[in-house]
C-alpha cells in the first residue's frame, strides 16, 4: 500500500513538473517575443534593465530550470536532485514573501520613486530627439487611455497625436484625454491587488505541495537505499 501511494507521488511529481516545464517554456518564449518586439524601456529609465520582457525572460528561466529538477529527480528518484529542487523552492518562496513584504511596508515610498520615473521618462520624451521614447508613450497613452503622468499640461506646448481623443483632425480644437498614465496605474492595481494577493497565494501554496512531495520522495529513496548518497 505504501508502496503504491508513493510511486503515485513520484508520477504525480513528473506530471506536475512537466506541466510547470511546459508553461515555464511558453514565459520565457513570450520574453523573448517582447525583448524583440517591444521594448517599453523609456517609460521608467531607472528600470531599463527591469521592463516586462525581462522578468518573463527571468521567470520563464527559473520555472524551466526548477520543474526540470523536479520532473528528473523525481523520475530517476535521486536524492541530489530532489534535495536540489527542495532548496530552490524553498529559496524561490522566501523570496516572494519578502518582495511581498516589502511592497507593502515601502508603499508609498515606491509610489513616489515610480512617479518620479514616469516624470524623467516624459522628460526624455520631449527631449530634442526622443527617439523611441516617444513612441512608447504613444502605445501606453492609446492603450490606457490616458495623457502626460498626471494631464496633458504635462507636455506642455508639444502635446503628442496619442493625446487626442476626439476631433484630432484641424481645424477643430482637439479634445484630450484628461486622465494621468500615473492615476490609471494606481487604479488598475487597485483593482488587481486581490487577484494578484490570490496569485501570490496560490503560487506559494503549490511551492510547499512540491517541497513537500520532494522531501516525502527523498526520504523514502533515503529509507530503501536508492538514488545517489550525498
Amino acid at each position: 500500500m505504501t508502496h503504491g501511494c508513493l510511486k503515485c507521488l513520484k508520477y504525480t511529481m513528473c506530471v506536475a513538473n512537466f506541466l510547470c516545464f511546459v508553461c515555464g517554456v511558453a514565459v520565457l518564449g513570450l520574453g523573448v517575443f517582447m525583448m524583440v518586439n517591444f521594448k517599453l524601456t523609456a517609460l521608467m529609465p531607472s528600470l531599463a534593465n527591469f521592463n516586462l520582457a525581462s522578468m518573463l525572460l527571468v521567470s520563464g528561466l527559473v520555472i524551466t530550470c526548477v520543474s526540470f529538477l523536479g520532473f528528473l529527480g523525481a523520475l530517476k528518484e535521486n536524492r541530489c536532485l530532489l534535495l536540489t529542487f527542495f532548496l530552490m523552492l524553498f529559496f524561490l518562496l522566501l523570496v516572494e514573501l519578502t518582495a511581498a513584504c516589502l511592497l507593502l511596508m515601502y508603499e508609498h515610498k515606491i509610489a513616489d520613486w515610480v512617479q518620479r520615473d514616469l516624470n524623467q521618462g516624459l522628460q526624455d520624451a520631449k527631449s530634442e530627439h526622443p527617439g523611441e521614447s516617444r513612441s512608447e508613450w504613444d502605445l501606453v497613452q492609446m492603450t490606457f487611455d490616458c495623457c502626460g503622468v498626471h494631464n496633458v499640461s504635462d507636455w506642455g506646448d508639444d502635446v503628442p497625436a496619442s493625446c487626442c481623443k476626439a476631433d484630432c483632425e484641424p481645424p477643430r480644437t482637439p479634445q484630450y484625454r484628461s486622465t494621468g498614465c500615473l492615476d490609471v496605474m494606481k487604479i488598475w492595481f487597485e483593482e488587481n491587488f486581490l487577484i494578484t494577493g490570490i496569485a501570490v497565494i496560490v503560487f506559494c501554496i503549490i511551492e510547499v505541495l512540491g517541497m513537500c512531495f520532494a522531501m516525502t520522495l527523498f526520504c523514502h529513496i533515503s529509507r530503501i537505499g536508492l538514488g545517489y548518497k550525498l
